[in-house]
């Protein structure tokens, strides 16, 4: 899911009505979210026009799945949806995944503006459970640009399935969840 957050900037403002402009700033400070692109094992909620107007969030969530056998990497790549304008794309990329595992994704700014505070969360779930999770901060993407981003995920349950599939009592079924959050101004 990518998450963005949209600031309308105030136009230049006389001295006389420089007073208003500290309580207009809070008025003139809109929030849009965008969700990125949903692949096709996707689960999504969206926000319905009364969510929208009480300022709720709409998430989608992107996913990466691999087979039994943790070998080669897997690479999924996303897609806008017809749920609203989307301003990047990314494709996510699980790398070496045994005790640890690493993950990274290919964020691309497909708009014309610049966006800041991208970042990166991501979650790994092995044969449907929670195996851990990572983040990454990405920073300022500019227009029709990209970026890599990459997380390792490292944790006790993680170590502890991986021992579990070497003795041959689990299966290796790896799934990761990301969600890219950013902002952009009008």
């Amino acid at each position: 899911m990518g998450n963005c957050r949209s600031v309308t900037p105030l136009r230049s403002l006389s001295a006389s009505s420089a007073s208003v402009a500290l309580s207009a700033l809070s008025a003139a400070t809109t929030v849009a979210v965008l969700a990125a692109a949903p692949l096709p094992a996707v689960a999504a909620t969206q926000a319905t026009p009364a969510a929208a107007s009480a300022g709720r969030v709409a998430t989608t969530a992107t996913t990466a799945t691999t087979a039994a056998v943790p070998a080669a990497p897997v690479a999924v790549a996303g897609k806008p949806n017809a749920a609203g304008a989307q301003l990047i794309r990314y494709k996510i990329v699980l790398g070496r995944c045994k005790d640890t595992c690493r993950i990274k994704v290919k964020i691309t700014n497909i708009s014309r503006k610049t966006l800041y505070d991208v970042s990166l969360n991501a979650r790994l779930k092995v044969n449907k459970t929670k195996a851990g999770s990572c983040y990454d901060y990405v920073g300022t993407l500019r227009a029709k640009r990209q970026r890599w981003a990459g997380c390792t995920v490292r944790s006790s349950r993680l170590a502890s399935m991986w021992n579990r599939w070497l003795d041959g009592e689990i299966r290796w079924d790896t799934h990761v969840n990301t969600v890219v959050h950013y902002e952009y101004y009008r």
